[in-house]
């Protein structure tokens, strides 16, 4: 057992899979809110845990509440702290802070967690941000639409997974998008008290979509990747696929690279990973949002796959102050990840999964529902089905491959 533990905030299943046997037996003490201990059942996943030396319930997400863990567990003197959701960063960043460790700081972390905030620091530092004004009724949406002519996104500054984020095309839908935007329920990833609302309306940006994951120590870029998005079609921004590397001219993966590294100097981010959103139009990239911690949906593992390293590992051992090799600057092939969508109904059968993970490069095939399972639609990242991860020599190749197995996939559902 680790004398020092590395202290992890929020609970992400696949990343403490990949921590199983490479992290020291009971070197980790996860922290998460009691709610989601509760709904996700966590004392029970993780009671054979050999990574896990405690799991502590705690409000994480309260402001102050990282002061007052100091102040009641000062004795577990962690070697690093560490978020992997969302909602944990500011948390993690203040309570680094208090214990003397690397982190992201408490102002960066708050500035990156509040979209309205972070729109007026970049665009301070002279990053390229589409028009946005904060939104508190559907009239403000129509003084905005109003104001700059053209489709408009109604999304929030503070919640995660593309909840409550519409594309609205006419002023005709602006009172229905705002109806169903405010319904921001995340089910057991949350805790149940209310969180404050905060919306804002944005000009839409036509271009294709592009996420930058960067570690980042000191200030300093130590490795970064540019990773291709496609979107579920319909107005809702949902991502189905993610292609490592992205299949771009070099000096537009260097644009955004540069783009993000100016993010990273404009909010005064220290030491961690950023997964920062950018859509390309006419050249520009412009910035979307930018998140303080490691990227979901499967990308660090497909960041892996196309490097031939291990970026969480790296992630984690410069946090505790470690010394790294020298990090990849190129990708050695490709991989990426394709969601398999379905039409809105009960599931009866989820059908071709063996076919599927038959095809040649398929690494991985990981269908979240069966039958029985009710599904009203797509409205953000949360309700998404299943993957399928896929690598090749190329991006284009492996992206391929993941639309193959995919497209093997059937799930049968009775319309609701």
């Amino acid at each position: 057992m680790s004398e020092r533990p590395v202290l992890i905030v929020g609970f992400v299943t696949p990343v403490l899979m990949a921590l199983a046997g490479v992290e020291p037996d009971g070197s980790v003490v996860l922290v998460e809110e009691p709610d989601v201990i509760r709904k996700r059942d966590l004392l029970t996943k993780l009671a054979g845990s050999a990574l896990v030396r405690e799991l502590i319930g705690w409000e994480h997400a309260r402001p102050g509440s990282a002061d007052e863990f100091h102040a009641t567990h000062r004795d577990l003197d962690p070697v690093a702290v560490i978020p992997l959701t969302e909602y944990a960063t500011p948390f993690a960043a203040r309570l680094a802070e208090r214990f003397g460790l690397p982190g992201a700081s408490l102002g960066a972390a708050q500035i990156l967690r509040d979209k309205a905030l972070l729109r007026k620091v970049s665009a301070a530092a002279g990053l390229p941000n589409p028009a946005s004004a904060t939104v508190t009724c559907p009239a403000d949406v129509l003084a905005f639409m109003r104001a700059h002519p053209g489709p408009a996104v109604l999304k929030p500054a503070n919640r995660q997974a593309a909840v409550g984020t519409q594309i609205i095309h006419a002023p005709s839908e602006v009172d229905q998008a705002w109806a169903s935007c405010v319904e921001q329920d995340e089910g057991i990833f949350v805790p149940d008290r209310p969180m404050r609302l905060s919306m804002l309306a944005e000009r839409y940006v036509p271009g294709p979509e592009y996420s930058v994951e960067m570690l980042v120590r000191g200030g300093r870029q130590l490795f970064a990747n540019v990773t291709g998005k496609q979107l579920f079609p319909g107005p809702r921004p949902v991502e189905l696929a993610h292609v490592v590397p992205a299949d771009i001219p070099g000096e537009l993966t260097e644009k955004l690279a540069e783009h993000t590294r100016q993010v990273v100097a404009a909010v005064g981010f220290g030491d961690g990973i950023l997964h920062c959103e950018w859509i390309v139009s006419d050249g520009v990239p412009y910035l979307v949002e930018c998140a303080g911690r490691i990227a979901g949906d499967g990308i660090m593992e497909i960041i892996d796959r196309a490097y031939s390293m291990k970026l969480l590992h790296s992630y984690f051992a410069m946090m505790r102050g470690e010394s790294l090799p020298e990090l990849p600057r190129r990708a050695t092939g490709g991989a990426a990840v394709r969601f398999v969508p379905m039409e809105p109904g009960v599931i009866d059968a989820v059908l071709g999964l063996e076919q599927a993970r038959q095809v040649e490069g398929v690494c991985l095939v990981d269908i979240m529902v069966g039958p029985g399972h009710r599904f009203a639609g797509l409205r953000s990242s949360w309700d998404r089905t299943g993957l399928v991860m896929a690598v090749a020599d190329s991006p284009a190749e492996a992206l391929q491959r993941a639309e193959k197995a995919a497209g093997l996939i059937r799930i049968e559902v009775t319309p609701a």
